[in-house]
């Protein structure tokens, strides 16, 4: 359990991630969709997943839950409204933008029950 605890408190290390993880979102977001391979998974499921993923992140970087979720899903929707003059991508979908929520949600609520679960048998 130490060495859990000792990776939890590795505070810049994951502020690092989550920088790289949203310039990763931003570059995939804004390529033109037809430099975009098309064999991606659903759409969706990307969304919920990347931004579950990035809030997590944040999270591990000391952001506590709700500016996390608020910057997170802000940081969700200012890119799909970049993506409005991008060409062949669809800017704006408020499904996209429901999509990167409920992923943000799930991610913080996933971190939480982890650190739940760690402090109760790290103590």
């Amino acid at each position: 359990m130490g060495f859990l605890l000792r990776l939890h408190e590795r505070r810049r290390a994951w502020a690092g991630l989550a920088v790289l993880a949203a310039l990763v979102i931003a570059i995939g977001s804004l390529t033109p969709g037809t430099e975009m391979p098309d064999s991606l998974p659903w759409d969706k499921a990307n969304h919920f997943i990347g931004y579950g993923g990035l809030a997590g992140l944040v999270g591990l970087a000391g952001i506590s839950a709700r500016p996390a979720f608020i910057g997170v899903v802000a940081y969700g929707v200012a890119v799909e409204f970049a993506q409005l003059p991008v060409p062949g991508r669809m800017g704006g979908d408020p499904f996209d933008i429901l999509a990167n929520t409920l992923g943000a949600l799930l991610g913080l609520a996933v971190l939480a029950l982890l650190r739940r679960c760690l402090l109760r048998d790290g103590a």
